[in-house]
């Protein structure tokens, strides 16, 4: 917890407004696991559960690392397709050519992808 005073105390409210409790069981080794990666966080047990469920429950991290996927996936593909039609013809690709489609494909490849979900969105609102 950060101590600067309107921290603290915001955090303190919202402490107090929790009523509810959500809970499970586990085993004695697997609660000193949880435990311990809580510490190391910085953080009690029971915020850090919180914490993790909460961003879990929203979505956060998973939504986030699959977009960071997908973007790597459609980067691959980007290059793939740029790179592959010409030495299928028994065309050589220089080295500078190749460094340009990289960094074609850096700064376009989160732009692409999108592009993709907007369209794929679209369609499945139809």
């Amino acid at each position: 917890m950060q101590t600067n005073g309107t921290t603290t105390h915001t955090a303190s409210v919202e402490a107090s407004l929790r009523n509810k409790t959500a809970s499970t069981k586990v085993t004695s080794s697997e609660f000193h696991e949880l435990e311990s990666f809580a510490e190391r966080q910085g953080q009690s047990i029971s915020e850090w559960i919180r914490q993790t469920l909460l961003t879990e429950a929203h979505g956060e991290r998973s939504g986030a690392m699959n977009l960071h996927i997908f973007t790597e996936l459609v980067g691959v593909q980007m290059l793939l397709m740029d790179t592959l039609e010409p030495l299928l013809r028994g065309e050589k690709i220089a080295q500078e050519q190749i460094k340009a489609l990289f960094r074609q494909v850096q700064t376009t490849k989160a732009a692409r992808a999108q592009e993709i979900l907007s369209k794929r969105s679209q369609k499945q609102e139809k």
